[in-house]
C-alpha cells in the first residue's frame, strides 16, 4: 500500500480513507477526537451518533471507487 490514501471522504468527525493497492481498493473508517491535552487523534471505534456519517462516508467511498474502476476499463 501507499503511504497516503488515494482519496478521503470526511463527514463530521468520521473519515473514510481509500487505499489503492494495484487497482484493488480498501477503505478504513475512523473517527477523530481531541484529547484532554488538545491533541487530535483517530480511532476506529464509533459512537451511535457517528453511524449515519459512517454509512454516508462508506457510500461515497463506494461511489468514488466505482468511478475509478470505470475509468480504468
Amino acid at each position: 500500500m501507499q503511504n497516503q490514501p488515494a482519496h478521503k471522504v470526511r463527514i463530521g468527525l468520521v473519515t473514510a480513507s481509500i487505499w489503492n493497492n494495484n487497482g484493488s481498493y480498501s477503505v478504513d473508517l475512523s473517527r477523530s477526537y481531541k484529547t484532554d491535552q488538545g491533541e487530535w487523534k483517530n480511532t476506529s471505534g464509533l459512537f451511535h451518533s457517528d453511524l449515519l456519517n459512517a454509512s454516508k462516508c462508506a457510500e461515497r467511498a463506494e461511489i468514488w471507487i466505482s468511478r475509478q474502476l470505470t475509468k480504468s476499463q
